[in-house]
């Protein structure tokens, strides 16, 4: 018989985080038993990439004999706050252990614990709305959540969210070097003219409706609300080099799916605004970061560093010279785009508005990669953390 567990801080976080969670289904088919797309994807992702999809196999084995063996609610959610901890911190393990900068063990082993607990008999039984609060603490406990502790006694306090692999059907081997920037950056204390800054990270998912369910929400805003970090960075891949994103947009428009194969319907001449649970998002058409960018430009490495203006309203596409000469047109694309990099960034500076509205938020888009390439990983890493570092200065 599976003793109690004494995991008081989890359970708390798990009762404040289904709070959050409406009537709705969320991440498109997370409420039921049926395996989502991503799931489905993974015998795929086996035969490519065997020894990657299999490096968290004991947490997974473990995982799924005692999930497999629980009847009830009570059970099943002790399993879930025990294991999805557990996963993010066994992934976190094995990327210092063997330093290959490869993010995509954790994007497989929870999408392989997620399918576990889904399919099992215990949660067949359970009501909708179980299954959905179940499924959702395990997505944001395997991502993190549980693991900002800011501990170090740093000067100042960097929170980063980097993004699962995406585009899977192009390339099933694909990795997101924003995912790796966060695994390599978790926990770190970065010193440059004599002050010091913990890092510490979440990996937020590609898929519209977390977003609109309101995921970036609730992992954001205990940190902005309650004033607890010095500067907050979303990192997503990009274009051929660095960009800083000036001017989030509003709008969705992008016509790429999700990692759901989820459109949302929207284009450049009918982009539509995301919702947060039941509503809208309720917001300017554009709003400014407020990183230290030109401390940020002169992190040193392979690649330039751009301050990225341009955007795109239903009239033109151009750079802006100042937030005033855009933020009443209708926002096509922020300076990010307009897919969920772009949207991290918004909803993250809008909580910055909200809280706390001197504190330092912004987005930089790494350069893109395709599949798994680990040198260009190791200099996206290298430069990303210069150009943080030179931020830090400025703090």
């Amino acid at each position: 018989m599976l003793k109690t567990l004494k995991i008081s801080k989890l359970n708390k976080i798990f009762l404040v985080g289904t709070l959050a969670l409406s009537s709705h289904t969320f991440a498109g088919e997370l409420g039921n038993t049926k395996a989502t797309v991503e799931e489905l994807r993974i015998p795929t992702a086996v035969k490519a990439m065997p020894t990657v999809a299999g490096r968290l196999a004991a947490r997974i084995d473990a995982f799924a004999e005692q999930i497999n063996k629980a009847k009830s609610y009570t059970v099943l959610t002790q399993l879930v706050l025990r294991h999805a901890p557990a996963l993010w911190n066994d992934a976190k393990k094995s990327f210092i252990t063997l330093g290959d900068y490869d993010d995509r063990p954790l994007y497989w082993s929870r999408l392989k614990m997620s399918k576990i607990l889904r399919s099992s008999e215990g949660f067949a039984k359970l009501f909708p709305n179980q299954q959905q609060k179940l499924l959702w603490t395990l997505e944001l406990l395997s991502r993190g959540q549980s693991d900002v502790k800011f501990d170090k006694k740093a000067d100042k306090k960097i929170l980063i969210t980097g993004f699962d692999p995406f585009f899977l059907d192009r390339n099933i081997d694909q990795s997101n070097p924003s995912g790796v920037v966060a695994l390599s950056l978790d926990d770190i204390v970065l010193s440059v003219e004599g002050k010091t800054a913990e890092v510490e990270v979440l990996i937020v998912p590609v898929r519209f409706a977390d977003f609109d369910q309101g995921m970036i929400e609730e992992l954001l805003t205990p940190y902005i609300a309650e004033k607890n970090v010095d500067m907050v960075i979303t990192v997503s891949m990009g274009r051929e080099n660095f960009d800083l994103e000036r001017y989030p947009a509003l709008r969705r428009s992008a016509k790429a799916p999700d990692n759901l194969n989820v459109l949302t319907g929207a284009t450049k001449n009918k982009p539509l605004v995301p919702k947060l649970k039941s509503n809208e998002l309720k917001g300017p058409e554009f709003v400014e970061f407020s990183l230290p960018v030109d401390a940020m430009k002169n992190g040193s490495g392979k690649y330039q560093v751009n301050d990225n203006r341009n955007v795109s309203t239903l009239e033109k596409t151009y750079a802006a010279q100042s937030l005033a000469e855009i933020v009443n047109k209708v926002s096509v694309n922020g300076s990010g785009g307009g897919y969920l990099s772009n949207e991290i960034s918004y909803r993250s500076i809008l909580l910055r508005e909200k809280y706390n509205s001197l504190l330092p938020v912004g987005h930089i888009h790494t350069p893109r990669i395709k599949y798994f390439d680990q040198q260009a990983l190791m200099d996206i890493v290298n430069q990303t953390k210069n150009i943080i570092t030179q931020g830090v200065a400025e703090l």
